[in-house]
């Protein structure tokens, strides 16, 4: 690993100063801190590989951002950010550790120093806005809309099954919520890797059919892979050990088994991801959750001179000109910066759960307090860099706080994906979630002008930021 080296050393407020900490991937923490204060740290081991960075933890105390830290020094002033200048190629890790009134900042990688607004968020967006010229993001951070959704994983998770999935498209019709397409989440395929394989005693149809018949109720079909991602029980695994970068262990246990990565650096295995995806667009899905992609950027042995950053933007690449242009590719768990501009949508946070408060008090995990606070710690991303997925609208009654759930995503304006079986909808679960599948500009309006129609249904305005 590079030397950390010192790149800046500047006079703080203890009193006042704060710092802003980016996290390394989708669903790493992120957020403000006061600047004598310690940012969140993994609360096991194998989280360090599938919610921070996975190659270098952080130390004890103080801060460790990935690519981008941004400190105010006292109130009122500047915004001194600290980034990298050219995060597709490379991310450093940049470190601040309190001294007293001083504030020393330490990277292990090229940085740029500039100043911004004296207010953070301004700052953060004016800097997003200056990365998305420098890398040419088309305006607005996507040329298309991307509509609305319902996906199966938090209704279902694994055990989603083809008859599930057709109720649950006659409910959408039943209950005539506006949803432009239906994602077939994890479940449906036979190992981590082997995409293009159903498991056929739940899935007895081809996925193709399937995709028609969703298509024949006015709506796109959507399919979830994590195209990374090698299951050692996979059909994949056995049949091409060496398609596999080596040393990658993206989790020592996950499904069941250990998950290696898939090499794309290796001509066969590049060929292969393309032929999952051809085919997957052939059969009719043009809107591609891509997940589990910080696999695709972990240190390894490649068939290639290639750094893990530059395998990771071979493999978006290879998965974009598979799916054409014209298809919808949302990253999940994915790194961050070096995603800028390769994807249409991101997810900005950890999974929602139906619990508020996050296992061992991990914000990287799934949990609704994890949810909102990277939600609001990321919304500055919208609509720069990609349309953010702050994640599923899920308002089932056994959604903790639901409420303040339903008030984050009517103030987010980003994507708008149902997740919850709409038979487990009370009314007040199913007035908000028809509310929330309006376009951004009409939610938010609709919010602002009534709160008790359809998406307030009474609760609390101050649970808007």
């Amino acid at each position: 690993m590079p030397p950390f080296v010192t790149v800046l050393e500047l006079p703080v407020d203890p009193a006042t100063a704060m710092v802003y900490e980016h996290g390394w991937q989708s669903w790493s923490p992120a957020g403000v801190h006061r600047v004598d204060t310690i940012s969140p740290r993994p609360a096991k081991p194998r989280w360090q590989t599938m919610a921070f960075r996975p190659e270098l933890p952080a130390p004890e105390a103080g801060f460790q951002s990935e690519g981008l830290l941004a400190i105010q020094p006292a109130a009122d002033a500047p915004v001194t950010i600290v980034s990298s200048p050219e995060p597709h190629t490379e991310v450093a890790s940049i470190r601040l550790d309190l001294h007293g009134a001083s504030a020393v900042l330490t990277a292990d990688g090229e940085v740029t120093i500039t100043q911004r607004a004296a207010e953070m968020v301004r700052a953060l967006e004016e800097h997003a806005d200056a990365v998305a010229d420098h890398l040419a993001v088309p305006a607005g951070g996507t040329s298309r809309q991307l509509g609305t959704g319902w996906c199966s994983w938090y209704g279902y998770y694994h055990d989603i099954t083809e008859q599930r999935l057709l109720e649950e498209l006659a409910l959408l019709d039943q209950h005539a919520l506006a949803v432009d397409t239906v994602q077939l989440d994890d479940g449906y395929q036979t190992g981590i890797g082997d995409w293009l394989s159903r498991r056929t005693d739940t899935f007895p149809s081809p996925l193709a059919d399937l995709a028609a018949r969703i298509a024949e109720t006015g709506r796109s079909a959507g399919i979830w892979t994590a195209p990374f991602l090698v299951g050692s029980d996979s059909h994949l695994a056995q049949a091409h050990p060496d398609w596999l970068v080596g040393g990658a262990v993206a989790s020592d246990e996950h499904w069941g088994q250990r998950i290696g990565v898939l090499d794309v650096t290796h001509p066969d295995a590049a060929e292969h991801l393309q032929e999952v995806f051809r085919t997957l667009r052939a059969w009719g899905f043009s809107y591609h959750k891509i997940d589990f992609l910080y696999g695709g950027a972990l240190p390894g042995r490649r068939h290639a001179d290639a750094t893990p950053l530059e395998a990771y933007g071979l493999g978006l690449a290879l998965i974009r000109e598979a799916i054409g242009q014209d298809a919808v590719l949302l990253g999940c768990g994915a790194p961050l910066l070096p995603s800028i501009g390769r994807v249409d949508a991101m997810r900005i946070s950890p999974d929602i759960d139906p619990r508020f408060e996050p296992p061992l008090g991990d914000v990287s995990q799934p949990s609704g307090r994890g949810a909102v606070l990277m939600g609001r710690a990321r919304a500055w991303q919208h609509g720069r860099w990609w349309v953010n997925d702050p994640d599923c609208i899920t308002l089932r009654p056994e959604i903790e706080r639901r409420e303040l759930w339903a008030a984050e995503l009517a103030g987010h304006g980003g994507l708008a994906v149902s997740g919850d079986p709409i038979g487990a909808l009370d009314e007040q679960g199913l007035k908000w979630t028809r509310g929330l599948l309006l376009p951004p500009a009409e939610r938010a309006a609709r919010w602002q002008a009534d709160p008790d129609d359809e998406l307030g249904g009474g609760f609390a305005g101050s649970c808007l930021r």
